[in-house]
């Protein structure tokens, strides 16, 4: 679980000039438009600003022109900024999508210097749609978003990647079992590891929000063998803020306040939320969340029980599934890997950690049905 970490330093060098540019900001700014796309993108680019089909547009600042007005120099003014990175989010034109892009192109995830290439990736049928999310990403005005790129081809949207956000998946429809979902899923997150293999850079960041996300999760990897396994990661994110929530809520306190929440297993109704080793804090001291709450029945029963089906509840009451928070924990899951871990962003397994006789029934369960579905996907891969 990534989730409670300490922000580590920017890696900013000072002098960087604005977007990496080859030239010096001070002389020459320039666009250049080709077709209706920025020069050298792989696909169909959305520009910022839509020029005219064909056009060249260039900014020169004075240099000696007698006739050019004066100009201020801003360049001093200016922030430096990091080279663009390049971020995927799939199932683009969704509704989790559609929470979740404005923040990372204004600079919730990456910060407020990190300017990027926004790759958006759906299916055929929903490229109308993602028209408009296209256009509504262009009216934001966004100064650290550079592109936006739409597009239903994996060979452009996986093209060397910083990010990728595999939100996209198969829907269980009624009726639906989940054998079935399983298989209709392992063809799509083998089709994506395998363009993620092939297109993306061997750094790529992966993380699969598309259910059932752990099973979805390693379907990906195993079909990306030249990248680390540890690159990849799945959503539990939600679960661990629904905790937190929880708990924060029965004290009257926020939600920061409380910390060391873990999820254990499966995305689904079998997950456990532990919270033997949570802290929070009250008045200014740290105490153990069993200590504070001081009610093991709640916190055994209905508090369990509230986090595994809270995404039931909410489809129940809203008639959609969650977008909202989805998307919030989608944001906090990157950062963390993005800003909470070491300048080469690697992490490592917590050792030691004493489980009891409960927590371990509860993880075994979860287990169980994790392995399963391991055992039905696996076989599904290598028919597929």
């Amino acid at each position: 679980m990534l989730g409670d970490v300490v922000p580590r330093r920017q890696r900013l060098q000072a002098g960087q000039r604005v977007g990496g540019a080859g030239k010096d900001y001070k002389t020459q700014a320039a666009v250049h438009v080709r077709g209706g796309g920025a020069v050298g993108s792989p696909g169909p680019v959305a520009p910022l600003i839509p020029p005219a089909p064909r056009c060249r547009v260039a900014v020169i600042v004075a240099r000696g022109d007698p006739e050019a007005a004066p100009r201020q120099d801003l360049s001093p003014h200016l922030p430096a900024m990091s080279e663009p990175i390049r971020v995927l989010v799939t199932g683009a034109a969704g509704q989790i999508a559609y929470s979740l892009l404005y923040s990372i192109a204004k600079g919730d995830v990456f910060g407020k210097d990190q300017p990027l290439f926004l790759v958006l990736l759906d299916i055929t049928p929903m490229m109308t749609v993602l028209d408009g999310v296209v256009m509504e990403l262009q009216d934001c005005a966004l100064p650290l978003l550079r592109e936006v790129i739409a597009t239903d081809k994996e060979e452009v949207a996986f093209k060397d990647l910083d990010i990728a956000v595999l939100v996209g998946s198969m829907p269980r429809r009624e009726g639906m079992e989940r054998k079935d979902l399983l298989k209709a899923n392992v063809k799509i997150f083998k089709s994506q590891g395998t363009a993620l293999d092939k297109y993306a850079k061997k750094t790529v960041k992966v993380v699969v929000v598309g259910n059932p996300a752990n099973t979805n999760c390693l379907i990906a990897s195993k079909s990306a063998p030249s990248i680390p396994k540890e690159n990849f990661s799945c959503l539990t994110r939600l679960d661990h803020n629904r905790a937190k929530s929880q708990i924060a809520l029965r004290l009257g306190v926020s939600a920061n306040d409380v910390k060391n929440v873990i999820i254990w297993g499966n995305h689904s109704s079998t997950q456990y939320p532990d919270v033997n080793h949570a802290k929070v804090n009250l008045q200014g001291k740290e105490v153990g969340v069993y200590e504070a709450i001081k009610d093991d029945s709640w916190l055994k029963g209905d508090f369990i029980t509230t986090v595994q089906q809270r995404g039931g509840a909410v489809i129940k009451a809203r008639k959609l599934s969650s977008a909202m928070s989805a998307a919030k924990a989608i944001c906090d899951h990157v950062r963390d890997i993005w800003f909470g871990t070491p300048e080469d962003k690697t992490w490592k397994f917590v050792e030691g950690l004493p489980i009891n006789d409960f927590s371990r029934e509860k993880m075994d369960l979860t287990a169980k049905e994790l392995i399963e579905e391991k055992e039905t996907a696996v076989e599904f891969l290598s028919s597929a």
